[in-house]
């Protein structure tokens, strides 16, 4: 990759190709994930790619948008757009059929070349109203 919004952009292509193997092969094995929702971090590309899968079954039309992404040094943030149609069970809702669509506020941070760590943080109850 030629630069951190390039390799950004990249995976998102990836993602709304429902392409787990191409993301991951953007991403540190020693990925941290930040989620404004947990207190501490996880870690590594398994618990990623089982909140992509998640995500997959819940909504597997679910397309990020970007809508703003800016770079600084080794760090990109990203103002996205999220929509799907809300097809599978998530977190013990069962499918409904409804559209979603809700706004993710998101950092990474790139090191070598690969994603090494993000800060998530979505609005869930948005995309919650929508399916209860």
């Amino acid at each position: 990759m030629t630069s951190e919004t390039e390799l950004i952009r990249a995976a998102f292509e990836a993602f709304n190709a429902g392409d787990v193997a191409a993301c991951m092969a953007l991403t540190s094995p020693d990925l941290i994930i930040n989620l404004a929702e947990l207190p501490e971090p996880r870690h590594g590309l398994e618990v990623w790619r089982e909140g992509f899968e998640m995500m997959r079954r819940a909504f597997p039309d679910l397309q990020a948008h970007i809508e703003d992404i800016v770079a600084d040094g080794d760090k990109v943030a990203l103002r996205l757009r999220f929509r799907g149609t809300h097809s599978g069970e998530f977190l013990g809702i069962p499918a409904t059929g409804r559209a979603i669509e809700y706004v993710s506020h998101e950092f990474y941070r790139i090191a070598d070349g690969l994603i090494a760590e993000e800060w998530i943080c979505s609005d869930l109850a948005t995309l919650f109203r929508q399916i209860s």
